[in-house]
């Protein structure tokens, strides 16, 4: 390599980390993590009883008075309202434990 190309590289190398180094990455407010943007659909749902501490806020969601039937974390007032929310299908729904009871689909 000669001179001039050595010189004309170290100057390109110059400009291209010159124009990079001073920006910053855009701000937005969007979650970082899955448990914050769970965190802040929650609240805006109004799900959350506003307690701060390790267990704060309602482990299931739905109708939180009178949860007697659960599909995943989803609390339900009647089996037929379970089970139609666990979509079985052709196969029927199983109902197991208590307080509140789990609502599976049949294998």
């Amino acid at each position: 390599m000669s001179f001039r190309s050595t010189w004309l590289c170290s100057i390109a190398l110059a400009a291209g980390l010159a124009s990079g180094c001073g920006s910053e990455p855009p701000r937005t407010d969007e979650p970082k993590t899955a448990r914050e943007k769970q965190r802040r659909e929650a609240a805006a749902k109004g799900e959350t009883d506003g307690s701060a501490g390790k267990w704060g806020g309602w482990r299931y969601t739905g109708e939180r008075n009178e949860c007697f039937f659960l599909v995943g974390r989803r609390c339900f007032k009647t089996e037929t309202a379970a089970c139609a929310a666990a979509q079985c299908g052709k196969r029927s729904c199983e109902v197991s434990g208590g307080g509140p009871a789990t609502v599976r689909c049949a294998k």
